[in-house]
């Protein structure tokens, strides 16, 4: 594996940005103590972005693909208005209780709603436009979500897609996620209904704009 950036860069860039809200940290200590794979929270730096790109897309509504422990659901929602909606997709109910457990305790809890059960089931019962989509999610199922999310997805609006460096092993893919990942790449980057940066952000995150 390839570090995408060096530990002591990424604590520099964490101590410069948006500091995490307290229930926020909560969650993260949370989650590394008592849940399986905890590096699948996005923790604050990645949280911070997600929350300024809410602020910045003007976003109403936001889709995510994989809740987890709630982390991203929450940065996000705190930038949206009062009256605003994030449909969050999560197939783990052991994860969505324990993200309901923090989000009944947030002063934007009531903007989250949470659909337990495969994504691609949940995206077919869901209408756009969304201004923003979060894609953190089962990696070999990338290319079907974003086409999957791309009509609903207002002209203009913003995918935020994770992990698409996944610690550098796109450069040199062996598993069948690897592949999975540098296809989504690929698949991103041909397109010519977007436009994309990929950011070397934790794991890497690219921002894909729909024109």
């Amino acid at each position: 594996m390839i570090p995408v950036v060096e530990p002591r860069i990424e604590e520099y860039a964490a101590a410069h940005s948006e500091p995490p809200a307290e229930l926020l940290r909560e969650l993260e200590t949370y989650t590394h103590q008592n849940v399986a794979m905890p590096q699948m929270l996005v923790g604050g730096l990645e949280g911070a972005l997600l929350g300024l790109l809410t602020g910045l897309c003007g976003a109403q509504r936001v889709l995510e693909i994989g809740l987890f422990t709630g982390y991203s659901a929450l940065s996000m929602a705190a930038a949206l208005p009062e009256d605003g909606q994030l449909v969050s997709c999560e197939i783990d109910p052991k994860h969505a209780d324990i993200a309901r457990s923090f989000i009944t305790r947030s002063p934007h809890g009531h903007k989250i709603d949470i659909r337990l059960g495969p994504a691609l089931e949940t995206l077919a019962t869901l209408a756009g436009p969304f201004d923003l989509v979060f894609l953190d999610a089962d990696k070999e199922s990338y290319v079907d979500y974003f086409e999957a999310v791309l009509p609903m997805l207002r002209t203009g609006g913003l995918l935020v897609a994770d992990n698409v460096l996944w610690s550098g092993r796109v450069l040199d893919p062996r598993k069948e996620t690897d592949h999975a990942l540098v296809r989504f790449n690929d698949h991103v980057v041909a397109d010519p209904r977007v436009e994309t940066v990929m950011l070397t952000v934790r794991d890497g995150v690219s921002l894909i704009r729909k024109r």
